[in-house]
């Protein structure tokens, strides 16, 4: 049974958030650490905390921010959130995810997710972009587990395709130096030890960071199509020789940040143009 607590809390929320036009948006956009500067390249911005907006969790981590900024960016209106809360601040699986989940509920159905992370890939290097394929969930819990709820998706929802194949094309191919794999989200906040980063290695594991996974998760359950890009802020533990840090983090988010928001404006574009080619064949399509 559901008492539908958690869909009355996410209609709160997009019900505050109506004068922003969210319904109007067709990508929301998901800023991980070092990363929220990408807000400020999008026009005709309207801008709300999240301490601001019913419900809703505020980051308290250093290099996240905690705005929902609305605006235009390459053709296209887009939601941002300048930041994240994670598990292990202290939220729930539910809180964590709730920001999310008010877009979905608003009616945006297009996500991009991004996140600082560890690359276990010998390849990937401080500053390399890797695009998220699929995920491994090592954080011990799920935004689906306590009562069902209709409106946050099925009781047992397939992950099969959990990262749409035709968005992860149309973000790869605006940078040739892309990579592509596997991201793993664990708890947290302590770095993985270099043990832990063999096992992940043996699993698949390209890159590891301590978010993403639960988003992924409650917004896949609710319909919604998703792509991931992880910026490596650091070779993970064991690999490179040096201690980790989250100034490391925080650094590498400044130094990438340019090739990152061409590389997101461009994904912005495309998705402009693939919708303009939609309602044309659209109108071709009623007028023979």
């Amino acid at each position: 049974m559901s008492d539908g607590a958690e869909t009355a809390r996410l209609d709160a929320a997009v019900a505050a958030l109506e004068p922003l036009g969210l319904r109007d948006c067709r990508l929301a956009l998901v800023l991980g650490s070092g990363l929220k500067g990408f807000a400020g390249r999008l026009t005709e911005a309207r801008e709300v905390a999240f301490a601001d907006v019913p419900g809703w969790p505020a980051p308290r981590v250093e290099g996240h921010g905690g705005a929902l900024v609305v605006g235009r960016c390459g053709g296209v209106r887009v939601a941002c959130l300048t930041g994240r809360v994670h598990l292990y601040e202290g939220w729930s699986p539910t809180e964590v995810v709730r920001a999310v989940r008010t877009l979905r509920r608003a009616g945006i159905d297009t996500f991009l997710l991004t996140n600082a992370a560890g690359g276990i890939r010998p390849t990937l290097r401080a500053g390399d972009l890797l695009v998220i394929e699929d995920h491994l969930n090592l954080t011990g819990s799920s935004p689906l587990v306590g009562p069902a709820e209709p409106a946050l998706g099925p009781r047992f929802p397939d992950q099969s395709t959990v990262w749409d194949a035709a968005l992860t094309e149309l973000l790869a191919v605006r940078d040739p130096g892309l990579q592509r794999g596997v991201y793993a989200g664990l708890l947290g906040p302590s770095y993985e030890t270099p043990a832990e980063v063999r096992m992940l290695a043996a699993c698949g594991a390209a890159a590891v960071g301590m978010s993403t996974v639960h988003e992924a998760i409650a917004l896949n359950a609710m319909g919604a199509r998703l792509v991931g890009l992880s910026l490596i802020s650091n070779q993970a533990a064991g690999l490179s020789g040096t201690r980790l840090s989250h100034d490391e983090v925080i650094a590498a988010g400044r130094s990438a940040a340019a090739r990152l928001e061409g590389l997101v404006a461009g994904f912005c574009r495309a998705l402009a143009d693939r919708g303009a080619q939609d309602r044309w064949s659209a109108g071709r399509g009623t007028g023979d």
